[in-house]
C-alpha cells in the first residue's frame, strides 16, 4: 500500500524551504490569532515610520483608525489600496492630540523589494475564529506576510488528495467569510498537494474561477509543479514581493485583480534586458494568452530604465473602437504610471515635449501628423528636442498597427528609438509579405530577434487558452456539387468520378455561396444544431455567444434579413422548440463593421443600417444613429464580451454578431465560444487571429474554441492545417480537438468498456467494492465522451440507440446508479493505496441541467450593490429588465427550493429598497450568513425541544448524509439526551421507550425539510 507524506510534514517542509538559504522569510511560530497579527503589524508600522511619528507612538484609538482602513470589503479594493501613491501604500491617521494634526504612514513600498523597510514572515495554523455561534473555527495552513500583512495564502493537501481539494477548501473559507479582517489584504492563493501546484489571484467565492488556476513554467516553458520547486521559483524573495506588487494588474472594468502568468513575466523581463542593452525585438505570444496585458506591463516597466524618457504605445486606429485603449485605461486607473491617451496631434506634441515620464497611447496616424508638422522645422529647439527623444515604442498587433515603410519613416524621425512588437501571428519566411524595395518582409526583419515566444501549443498545454474544435461543413451533397460544376463550366468536360473533392471545390463559382438556400442551411446549423456549442444546458443568461463572418457587407446584411425571417417563421427553416424552450428570443443578432467600410456605401446600405439601428435600439433601449456609429460599435463590443456586470442579465445580451473583418483581431470576449465562417479561407495569420476569438478561458463548461466553416470544406481543412503547423511549431495535433469521426469512435469505445463491467444499469446493484470502482471510472469516461460528441453539429439525438449502442434513458439510469456508487465509495473514506484514485469530485459534463444556477442569480443581484467610491446612480443601475429577470429566477428557484428562494427574495428586496446599506458587501457572504442563521435557529429549537446537547447536535447536522442509515455522531448525540427535562417541557411527550426513535425520525425530517434545501452541495 502506498504511504503518502502527511499534510503536516508537507507544511513543515514548505516552511523549511521558505526560510532556508539566502531567503529573507522569517518563521513566526508565535502568530496564530488575529489579535497577534494586528499587534505584529503595529510594531512594524511604527518601526517603519519613526520619522513621521516623531517619537509619539500610536494610541489605541489611532490604531483602530488604521485597522478600519485595512479591513477591505473585497480583494479588489485591497489591491487598489496596495497600488498606493507613487507605488507606496499608506494609511492616514488623525492624531488624538490635535496639535499633531493628520499624518500619513507608509505600509508597503512596491519598489522596496528585499531591503529597506520590507519584512517577510511565514506563519502557519492561523486560527480563524467563529464569526457567530453557528459558524466553525478554521485553521489556515501557511500564510506569507509582507510588512505584517497577509499577502499570499497557501493551502496544502497531501498526495492522497487531488490538488483541487485545496481549491475547494479555499472556496469554502471564502463562502464562510473567513478571509476578512487583516486577511482581507490577500492578493494571491496557492494550492498544492505536493506534486501539483497552482496559483490564482484572490477573488470572492462566486468569482474564484478554477479555469484561471495557473501552473508555473520556467523560461523555457517547462512546467514546475512540485511544491518545493514552486516555492523556490515563485515564493522566494524578491519574486514573491514582485508577484503581489509588480506582476499584478487591477482591472477597473471587471473590478478584479489579475496576476500575471509566468510566460508574461518572462516576456516582461526579456524586454527589460533587451532595452538595457539598447536592443529592439518582438514577443510572440499566441493570440488569446493576454498579449495586451503583457504589452501594457512592458510599456509601464520600460519607464524604470533611466535611459528611456517615454514609452509610446501604438494601437491600430480600429482598436480605438475596440478594446485596447479601454483595457489600458482600465488597467492604469490604479497604477503608478499615468497612461495618456492623446486626443489630437497638438496634445500628442505637448506630451512628447513635456518632461513627464509617461506611457503615451496613440495611433500611427497621429504620429504621421507629428512628423509632417515638423517637416520644415529643422534646426529649431523644438525639432531637436523631439527628434532626440529616447523613446521605446511598444506596438500591439505589430503588423497591423505599423507597416514596414511607416516604421522606417518614424525611426528616421525619432533617431533614438527602440521598438518592441507584440504579435500572436508573426510573419515568417513561409508567409512573408510581397517584396517592396528593400523593406522588411518578416517580423524578425522588421523588429529584430524574438525575445520570448509562447505558442498556441504551449498555451493549450498550460491551459492558458483552449484548443480548437473545427468542423468543415458542406451545405450541399457531392452529387449537387458535381451538377453545379457541370452547369458553371458548360464548355469543359470533366471526369468528375476520378477527381478529388478539393479539385472539385477549386472549380466552384463564388456565387454558389451567395444563394439563399446555402445561407438558410448556415442559419439552420447556427440556430438549431449549435445548442451544445452555445452552452444551452447552462440555462438562460449563461449561454455563450458567437460571431458569423462573411465575405462582404452586402452578404452580412442579407444574413441579417434572413435571420429575421427565420425568427418570424417566413422561411422553410424555423427555430426549433428545443431552442425556444431555453431562449425564446434566440437569436438576438447585430451587425458591426468599421466606419471605413461604410464610407462609400450606397444609399441602400445607409438606409439598411438605419433599420438595423432601429431594431437594436428597440431591443436594448439605446438611441444610436448613423452619426453615432462608433458608439454603437463600442456598445456591441461590450455587449458581446459581457465584461461589465450589466451584461450578465439575459435582457442585455447578444447571441450572434455578423461581421466582415471587424472583431476578428484584437477582440477579447471570453464568453464567445463559436466562430461561424461563411467565406473563403483567409491567410494563415488571419485564420489563427480569427480562430483565437473563441479560445479564451471562461468557465469549466467551455472546453474548446469552436469553429464551423461552410465553404469548400476540403480546401479549408488543408489551409487550417498549414496555419496551425506554422503557428504551433508543428504541433497542430495537440491544438485541435478530435474530429467528429474520432469523437464518435471514442464514445462507442467508452460504451463498450462500460458494458464489459455491467451490461445494464440493474447489474450495478450486484457489484462488489472493487467492481464499483471500475464502474465509476468507466462511467466518468463515458460521460466525458458523451459530452464531447454532443458538441458536433453532426450529433443528433436519433443517433442514440442506433449509431451509438446506448439510449438516453439508459444513460440517465446509469447516472443514478453512478451517484449511488459514488456515495458508497465516499463512505469508505479516502483511498490510500490506489495507483489511479477515483476522482470522487468529478463533475458530470453531459447531464442536462434544468436547475437554476445559484451563482448566476447572486451575480445578477451583486450588480445592484454599489461598490467602491462610485456614486449609486439610480438610472444606470436600476435596469428594469434585469430586475424582472432576478424576480423570475427566484420564482423559478422557488419551485424546486422554496426555503432557499425565500431567503434570497428577502435579501433581494432589502437591497432594492436600501442599496446604500449594502455598499461594498458580498451578496454571497450575506446570503450564507442568512443560511447559517436560519440553520442555527432550527438547531436551537431542536436542541431545546428534545433536550440534547447543542454541540453534539451541530456535529451531526454538519455531517448529515441523507443516503446513510446511521449518521456520524448519532450515538454520542443520543447519550446526551435528557429525557426527564424533555418530559417536563413537552406538551405531549412521547414515552421513554419511543423517545430515541421519535427524536431520530424528527431529525431526519428537519434535515430534509429545513436544513438540506439551504445547502447547495
Amino acid at each position: 500500500m502506498v504511504q503518502f507524506t502527511a499534510e503536516q510534514e508537507l507544511e513543515n517542509n514548505l516552511i523549511k524551504q521558505l526560510i532556508s538559504g539566502i531567503s529573507q522569510w522569517t518563521y513566526r511560530d508565535d502568530l496564530h490569532t488575529e489579535e497577534e497579527l494586528w499587534e505584529n503589524f503595529r510594531k512594524k508600522l511604527e518601526a517603519n515610520n519613526k520619522n513621521v511619528l516623531n517619537g509619539v507612538p500610536l494610541t489605541e484609538q489611532e490604531f483602530r483608525q488604521i485597522q478600519n482602513q485595512l479591513q477591505f470589503p473585497n480583494f479588489y479594493e485591497a489591491a487598489r489600496w496596495l497600488s498606493g501613491e507613487n507605488g507606496i501604500a499608506k494609511v492616514q491617521v488623525q492624531r488624538e492630540d490635535a496639535a499633531l494634526g493628520t499624518i500619513r504612514l507608509r505600509v508597503i513600498n512596491r519598489q522596496d523589494v528585499a531591503g529597506g523597510s520590507s519584512s517577510y514572515e511565514v506563519i502557519n495554523q492561523f486560527k480563524s475564529n467563529k464569526r457567530s455561534l453557528d459558524d466553525n473555527d478554521r485553521r489556515f495552513d501557511v500564510t506569507l506576510l509582507i510588512n505584517g500583512l497577509p499577502m499570499i495564502h497557501i493551502e496544502l493537501k497531501n498526495r492522497a488528495h487531488p490538488y483541487m481539494d485545496a481549491f475547494r477548501q479555499i472556496r469554502k473559507y471564502l463562502k464562510e467569510g473567513k478571509f476578512t479582517g487583516i486577511y482581507s489584504t490577500l492578493q494571491m492563493f496557492v494550492i498544492t498537494n505536493g506534486a501539483e501546484t497552482r496559483y490564482i489571484a484572490s477573488a470572492i467565492d462566486t468569482k474564484l474561477n478554477e479555469q484561471f488556476l495557473t501552473k508555473w513554467v520556467d523560461h523555457e516553458n517547462e512546467p514546475i509543479t512540485d511544491y518545493l520547486e514552486f516555492a523556490q521559483e515563485v515564493l522566494s524573495i524578491p519574486m514573491a514581493h514582485k508577484m503581489v506588487t509588480q506582476y499584478t494588474v487591477i482591472d477597473n472594468n471587471r473590478k478584479s485583480l489579475i496576476l500575471l502568468r509566468p510566460y508574461q513575466i518572462h516576456a516582461i523581463e526579456a524586454v527589460k534586458q533587451a532595452s538595457m542593452q539598447s536592443k529592439s525585438g518582438y514577443v510572440w505570444h499566441t493570440t488569446g494568452s493576454g498579449k495586451t496585458l503583457t504589452s501594457y506591463k512592458v510599456a509601464k516597466n520600460l519607464l524604470q530604465i533611466p535611459s528611456i524618457q517615454k514609452t509610446i504605445f501604438i494601437v491600430d486606429r480600429r482598436d480605438l473602437d475596440q478594446q485596447t485603449t479601454a483595457s489600458f485605461l482600465s488597467y492604469s486607473e490604479n497604477d503608478v504610471v499615468n497612461i495618456d491617451e492623446t486626443d489630437n496631434v497638438n496634445d500628442l506634441i505637448k506630451k512628447l515635449l513635456s518632461d513627464d515620464r509617461t506611457v503615451v497611447v496613440t495611433t500611427i496616424q497621429k504620429l504621421n501628423y507629428v512628423m509632417k508638422r515638423f517637416a520644415d522645422k529643422e534646426g529649431t529647439k523644438r525639432y531637436e528636442k523631439i527628434t532626440q527623444l529616447k523613446l521605446a515604442f511598444v506596438v500591439d498587433e505589430c503588423h497591423r498597427a505599423v507597416s514596414p515603410q511607416k516604421k522606417r519613416e518614424i525611426e528616421a524621425f525619432f533617431r533614438q528609438s527602440l521598438w518592441y512588437g507584440f504579435t500572436g501571428t508573426p510573419i515568417f519566411v513561409e508567409n512573408k509579405k510581397s517584396v517592396l524595395g528593400d523593406l522588411p518582409q518578416t517580423t524578425e526583419q522588421q523588429y529584430g530577434e524574438c525575445l520570448h515566444q509562447y505558442t498556441v501549443k504551449e498555451a493549450i498545454h498550460d491551459q492558458a487558452v483552449l484548443g480548437f474544435q473545427v468542423e468543415y461543413k458542406a451545405t450541399f451533397a457531392e452529387n449537387t456539387l458535381d451538377k453545379i460544376i457541370e452547369e458553371s463550366h458548360p464548355q469543359k468536360r470533366f471526369n468528375l468520378d476520378e477527381m478529388l473533392l478539393e479539385e472539385k471545390e477549386e472549380l466552384l463559382p463564388k456565387d454558389v455561396y451567395e444563394r439563399e438556400d446555402h445561407m438558410l442551411e448556415v442559419i439552420d446549423s447556427i440556430v438549431n444544431n449549435s445548442r451544445t456549442k452555445l452552452g444551452f444546458s447552462k440555462g438562460v443568461g449563461q449561454t455563450y455567444d458567437a460571431i458569423l463572418t462573411t465575405s462582404s457587407i452586402n452578404k452580412a446584411l442579407n444574413y441579417y434579413d434572413l435571420i429575421k425571417k427565420v425568427k418570424t417563421g417566413e422561411t422553410d427553416i424555423r427555430v426549433e422548440e428545443k431552442t425556444k424552450r431555453v431562449l425564446p428570443d434566440f437569436p438576438k443578432v447585430a451587425i458591426t463593421y468599421s466606419i471605413s467600410e461604410n464610407e462609400e456605401s450606397s444609399s441602400k446600405e445607409q438606409e439598411k443600417m438605419k433599420e438595423i439601428l432601429r431594431d437594436y435600439n428597440e431591443e436594448f433601449g439605446t438611441n444610436f444613429t448613423l452619426e453615432t456609429m462608433r458608439a454603437y460599435n463600442r456598445n456591441i463590443n461590450d455587449r458581446l464580451s459581457r465584461k461589465k456586470e450589466k451584461y450578465l442579465a439575459r435582457s442585455e445580451q447578444l447571441d450572434l454578431v455578423i461581421v466582415v473583418d471587424r472583431l476578428l483581431t484584437g477582440f477579447d470576449a471570453p464568453c464567445l465560444s463559436t466562430l461561424f465562417i461563411d467565406r473563403q479561407p483567409m491567410q494563415p495569420h488571419d485564420l489563427i487571429q480569427a480562430f483565437s476569438r473563441t479560445n479564451r478561458l471562461f468557465d469549466k463548461n467551455k472546453k474548446y474554441g469552436q469553429i464551423v466553416t461552410f465553404q469548400k470544406p476540403k480546401i479549408f481543412e488543408e489551409e487550417v492545417k498549414n496555419a496551425l503547423i506554422l503557428y504551433s511549431n508543428g504541433g497542430e495535433t495537440e491544438v485541435l480537438a478530435p474530429s467528429w469521426e474520432e469523437a464518435t469512435d471514442n464514445f462507442i469505445v467508452a460504451i463498450e468498456e462500460m458494458r464489459e463491467i455491467v451490461s445494464s444499469p440493474a447489474e450495478v446493484e450486484n457489484l462488489n467494492e472493487a467492481e464499483l470502482k471500475k464502474f465509476i471510472k468507466a462511467y466518468q469516461k463515458l460521460d466525458r465522451a458523451y459530452s464531447s460528441v454532443q458538441v458536433y453539429t453532426d450529433f443528433t439525438e436519433d443517433k442514440m440507440g442506433t449509431v451509438f449502442p446506448i439510449n438516453e434513458d439508459e444513460i440517465e439510469e446509469f447516472h443514478g446508479r453512478y451517484k449511488n456508487a459514488l456515495e458508497e465509495i465516499k463512505e469508505d473514506g479516502p483511498e490510500t493505496g490506489e495507483v489511479e484514485p477515483i476522482d470522487i469530485f468529478y463533475e458530470l459534463e453531459s447531464v442536462k441541467t434544468e436547475e437554476i444556477n445559484y451563482e448566476y442569480i447572486l451575480n445578477l443581484i451583486q450588480a445592484f450593490v454599489p461598490s467602491g467610491d462610485d456614486e449609486y446612480e439610480l438610472i444606470s443601475k436600476v435596469d428594469q429588465k434585469a430586475m424582472n429577470e432576478v424576480d423570475q429566477y427566484i420564482d423559478q428557484l422557488a419551485k424546486s427550493n422554496e426555503k432557499l428562494a425565500r431567503l434570497m427574495r428577502y435579501l433581494w428586496s432589502n437591497i432594492q429598497q436600501e442599496p446604500e446599506n449594502y455598499r461594498d458587501q458580498n451578496v454571497s457572504n450575506l446570503l450564507e450568513d442568512m443560511i447559517q442563521g436560519t440553520s442555527y435557529e432550527v438547531q436551537q429549537e431542536f436542541s431545546d425541544k428534545w433536550q440534547v446537547d447543542e454541540e453534539e447536535l451541530a456535529y451531526v447536522m454538519e455531517n448529515y448524509n441523507p443516503k446513510k442509515k446511521h449518521q456520524n455522531g448519532e450515538q454520542e448525540l443520543q447519550r446526551t439526551a435528557d429525557y426527564s427535562t424533555y418530559k417536563e417541557k413537552a406538551e405531549e411527550p412521547v414515552s421513554k421507550l419511543k423517545y430515541g426513535k421519535t427524536m431520530r425520525k424528527e431529525l431526519d425530517k428537519v434535515m430534509k425539510e429545513e436544513i438540506l434545501p439551504l445547502r447547495r452541495q
